[in-house]
């Protein structure tokens, strides 16, 4: 039987987006998800997103890697999210929604720009030559000089399947200074096993790193990602940081119908 898919992009990072609020996606069809998510042999994306029903919330967010399997919380699709529950008239200018790692708060304008509230982070861990904490997915932020010209598909991979982090593995994130305020950043995906070209919860890891290692003072950081640009802000309080908001571009890209 056909169904009908969105795909929506939110700074180069795509997403598959369906609407299950009548619960007709097999959702524990691992195969499906990675063949839908192929960018050969199914419609491409970077991962895979159900909007369901929500008794306490406007609706549910359920995310997919690539590879199939559900994951924890991912930030620009949660950009995106946003924006196609207003597509779709579920919302008007602000929802609240419940996804992986609890709900979230979040608004979208009229130019589909989408202010998402992520969760607070009570922890960050600074080694030698990284740093480690979780904004609703795990991400290692590591500082490099030759961010241009890294081989990010290889030495992400080789880090995130060092052991360092156990099975379960960590985003990796590299990251080279521009100003007192902005950063350059690019970020391999556990789940993708691939450098995106973004990632909101990555993004917002470096943010907080770059805090707490002291590389700027600003509360407002502005990201540049090979996708575009997005912006976290936050409230500090020592290393627990409150109030931390993902801001940047939802955009809808093409709408189709697929079998499953």
């Amino acid at each position: 039987m056909e169904h009908t898919f969105y795909k929506y992009q939110g700074t180069g990072n795509d997403f598959i987006m369906i609407d299950n609020r009548d619960e007709v996606f097999p959702k524990n069809d691992t195969k499906l998800v990675a063949h839908l998510c192929d960018r050969r042999f199914g419609i491409g994306a970077d991962g895979l997103i159900l909007l369901e029903n929500d008794g306490a919330t406007d609706f549910k967010m359920v995310y997919y890697n690539a590879d199939g399997n559900t994951s924890s919380m991912c930030g620009n699709g949660g950009r995106c999210i946003v924006a196609f529950a207003n597509f779709l008239g579920i919302i008007d200018n602000e929802t609240e929604f419940e996804a992986a790692d609890g709900r979230h708060h979040a608004t979208i304008d009229d130019s589909g720009i989408v202010s998402l509230h992520m969760k607070d982070v009570n922890t960050v861990t600074v080694y030698e030559s990284y740093v480690f904490l979780d904004t609703g997915s795990p991400h290692h932020v590591e500082i490099v000089e030759d961010l241009a010209e890294m081989d990010v598909k290889k030495i992400g991979a080789n880090i995130r399947y060092s052991g360092m982090y156990g099975d379960a593995g960590s985003n990796v994130n590299f990251v080279s200074q521009l100003d007192a305020d902005k950063f350059s950043v690019r970020t391999y995906e556990r789940g993708v096993e691939d450098e995106t070209y973004s990632c909101g919860t990555g993004v917002t890891a470096v943010a907080i790193a770059m805090k707490v290692l002291g590389k700027t003072e600003a509360d407002a950081i502005e990201l540049f990602t090979p996708g575009g640009e997005l912006k976290v802000s936050f409230k500090q309080n020592h290393k627990q940081f409150t109030d931390v908001y993902l801001t940047g571009p939802a955009k809808f890209v093409f709408k189709g119908d697929t079998e499953w």
